[in-house]
């Protein structure tokens, strides 16, 4: 059986025994058990002392029995079987370490929208707050032995090419709003910034490295090699798992399945040695888990090693502590009998896993600790459930409109039709809980007040049967307004499943056609993780009949809304009515359909070349058909730039920004006041924003940058700074800050070292560049931050 069949097995298997039963995690018993007089049970020693008095106590067998993700425990120790791998991508999720019952208490879990949904959002802010009821309801599962201490969660590799079947599990493409994304994800998931005496819950960042394609025209992930820039590596594909490890101090992080650069990623020592810990300071109170089975895959289908032995053997070594799997339990007695590791070697694996758990409170009194007295009244409270539908709302993002949204008081019979249209549990994604709740759009449509009439329409992926187009149209005509609601699903982009192609599957646009000839106000909301092309629905024209101007044969508008969670119809329902109004972003570029026959996916490059037309938004050196970080509102705003000193409700500004920088004074200054020069500061640029609509809106602020400076060809232009402005009343105005650091602005050379150039540079505030201010560095170019160099190759 192929290994994401097996995995897949697994998890349906995992599902069906906790559905009968718990998978109860115990506790040791410091008090009268066994360990109660190891130092695993002092509470004033450090978190490595306690893990090695207790590790030094194992025998040769233990050690290796533990190396896997359901470890068995020390029985003998008093020390109870515990399964790393529980999930919360969006929510607390099933998995081998998470059971919902049946019915009741712990049946269920919030979900929240999907991570590309919420990155659309661009709020730091809310994203943190998500990730603090995550860990809120995770602790109180595992208190009642549900669910496991250890998250598996977030998937923080950038979605780099479209056809990516698991791009719906990241915030988006651009490494710069990753970075951010997941240091305030972090901070909510393990309870603040290397928090002590405890971690709330252990987050997981993956996967590492270079990790994008699933299964693409026969080319699986399992032993895809993907051949990778030092360049590329520092400047794109990295990003997100320094700012993770190095700034936001991640307890864990997962090694990914493809080679990087000849090289398992799970037995690469430049990845989980050079990189991880030595450059980036992955202290020894953390772990690497391999994801599932790519320690085997070592072995088979990467053809690395001759023996599986020397496979399980090489993940260790490198900095691979546990196997997600059975591999490494089963061949490292063997490794360890050849000499191939040795006792030192495991206890360093399981001295990292167990001296994360002593920092998670796992041996310490429950009564002296506040996140083991979290229990059910902490999940899904009106608070969580308010937060989930508000990051639907601010995620929503709306592509066109002639006007006709807001609906019109005047509309009250809808024609809700498409394969979306009564959507509940595929509003998830994947990596889903049980929520409590699906507002599907057509209850989202009844819940606010219109008359429904619901018509299939046709499948995501049908295309040779019209036999649900007449009913639709029929429909179509009785009502005052026409919504589709259609796109992709998870039989098209999921894990393992990778798309040919970026066009609209099956026959919905062919039924979208027939529903434009109703000649009625029509509204498309497309859902799905990755883009499709619009084309045709964006340049879908009014007919007007002369003098009478009655608009014929159109699409009025079209609204992207991922996968919006347990709220997604109330979300979509408040956008549509004018109840909220619309504020998202794209946090993916939007490309036509030529793109996917100009690159292939193995291709990992980034700059345009004979054979690549250039990737995401930096580099893409064709038309897009929606831009990364494009949105439309119901309201219009002005800009200019601000005095930092003003109050937000003064019409205080001044002449501008700075208009030229020393480079040395930056350094200095950096050198003073940061812990890192590439988070040292440029300058902080502030933006009225003022309100000239009639509407109440939030409004995203985006900061590009571009220029001639550092290593050609140059981008287009990069995000540096972005922030989100909340309600903002008509005529209102207010002061968004803008702040811009050294690394936002930097550039990578071939070697992978970030430098500081000196040139011209001119920031551009929104996709339409509504504001601009050009400043120059002076000086010469200053590296802000080395590289490793990669000798294994």
């Amino acid at each position: 059986m192929a290994n994401g069949l097996r995995r897949l097995h697994a998890f349906l298997t995992a599902f069906a025994v906790g559905a009968a039963t718990v998978r109860a995690y115990g506790f040791p018993d410091c008090v009268n058990g066994p360990l109660k007089s190891n130092a695993v049970c002092d509470v004033t020693k450090d978190p490595i002392t306690r893990a090695t008095a207790l590790i030094s106590i194992w025998t040769d067998e233990e050690l290796t029995n533990n190396t896997v993700n359901a470890s068995p425990g020390v029985p003998r120790l008093g020390l109870p079987a515990y399964n790393w791998w529980s999930e919360g991508l969006h929510g607390v999720a099933q998995s081998p370490g998470v059971t919902f019952a049946p019915s009741g208490n712990f049946s269920y879990a919030t979900s929240f929208p999907q991570p590309i949904l919420m990155g659309a959002a661009f709020d730091d802010p809310l994203i943190q707050a998500i990730a603090t009821i995550v860990s809120t309801e995770g602790r109180a599962f595992n208190n009642v032995g549900r669910a496991g201490l250890d998250y598996w969660t977030p998937n923080i590799n950038p979605f780099k090419d479209p056809r990516w079947g698991r791009g719906q599990e990241t915030p988006g493409e651009d490494p710069f709003h990753l970075s951010q994304y997941v240091y305030n994800l972090i901070l909510g998931l393990q309870g603040g910034l290397d928090p002590k005496p405890y971690f709330k819950v252990v987050a997981d960042c993956k996967h590492f490295a270079a990790y994008d394609m699933d299964n693409w025209e026969g080319i699986v992930r399992y032993g895809f090699n993907a051949v990778v820039s030092q360049q590329d590596l520092s400047e794109f594909y990295l990003p997100p798992f320094q700012t993770c490890v190095r700034d936001a101090k991640v307890a864990s992080v997962m090694c990914s399945y493809n080679a990087v650069n000849g090289i398992p990623s799970c037995a690469n020592s430049f990845l989980l040695q050079d990189v991880l810990r030595d450059h980036w300071g992955f202290t020894d109170d953390r772990w690497v888990t391999s994801d599932c089975d790519a320690v085997q895959n070592i072995f088979s289908p990467h053809n690395y090693t001759t023996d599986p032995a020397q496979a399980a053997a090489d993940a260790l070594l490198a900095g691979t502590d546990i196997d997600c799997g059975t591999f490494s339990s089963t061949y490292l007695p063997e490794a360890l009998q050849r000499g191939l590791v040795n006792s030192t070697d495991l206890r360093r694996a399981a001295i990292r896993q167990y001296a994360s758990l002593v920092r998670l409170g796992y041996f310490d009194d429950p009564a002296a600790q506040p996140y083991r007295q979290l229990g059910w009244s902490d999940v899904n409270t009106p608070q969580a459930q308010q937060l989930a539908h508000t990051a639907a709302v601010e995620g929503i993002v709306l592509l066109k409109n002639d006007g006709v949204l807001p609906l019109s008081k005047r509309v009250r019979k809808l024609a809700l039709i498409g394969p979306w249209a009564n959507a509940t549990r595929l509003m998830q994604g994947n990596y889903f809980g049980i929520a409590p709740y699906l507002v599907s759009p057509v209850q989202g449509a009844q819940q606010a007040g219109f008359e429904v009439e619901y018509v299939f329409g046709t499948n995501v992926t049908t295309r040779n049967d019209t036999s649900g187009f007449a009913a639709a149209v029929s429909a179509a005509k009785r009502a005052d307004a026409v919504i589709f609601a259609g796109g992709l699903d998870e039989t098209v982009e999921r894990e393992e499943i990778d798309r040919l192609n970026v066009t609209w599957p099956g026959n919905q646009l062919d039924l979208v056609a027939a529903l434009e000839r109703v000649g009625k106000p029509l509204i498309v909301v497309q859902f799905g993780g990755g883009q499709l092309d619009d084309t045709a629905l964006k340049h879908s024209k009014s007919e007007l009949i002369m003098r009478v101007h009655i608009a014929l044969h159109q699409v009025n508008a079209i609204l992207w809304g991922g996968y919006p969670g347990q709220s997604g119809g109330t979300a979509l329902f408040d956008i549509l009515t004018g109840k909220a109004a619309p504020a998202g972003r794209l946090p993916i570029t939007q490309y036509p359909a030529v793109y996917a026959e100009q690159v292939p996916m193995t291709d990992m490059t980034l700059r345009p070349s004979a054979t690549n037309p250039g990737r995401t938004y930096k580099w893409y050196s064709g038309t897009p058909v929606f831009e990364f970080g494009f949105g439309l509102h119901y309201t219009t705003f002005k800009f200019a730039w601000a005095d930092l000193g003003a109050a937000a409700d003064s019409a205080a500004s001044f002449g501008g920004p700075t208009k030229s920088y020393a480079i040395s004074q930056l350094v200095s200054h950096g050198q003073q006041s940061a812990a890192f020069l590439d988070l040292a500061p440029l300058d902080t640029f502030a933006v009225r924003v003022t309100n000239t609509g009639k509407v109440a809106s939030d409004y995203v602020a985006l900061l590009f940058v571009s220029g001639a400076f550092g290593p050609a060809p140059h981008p287009k232009k990069q995000l540096v700074a972005y922030t989100r402005v909340h309600g903002l009343a008509p005529r209102g105005s207010t002061v968004a800050e803008l702040p811009v650091t050294l690394g936002a602005i930097a550039r990578a050379d071939e070697n992978g070292e970030k430098w500081v150039y000196p040139g011209t540079y001119t920031l551009a505030l929104d996709t339409d560049a509504a504001l601009t201010h050009t400043f120059t560095l002076t000086g010469s170019a200053v590296k802000i931050a080395t590289w490793p160099t990669d000798n294994s190759s």
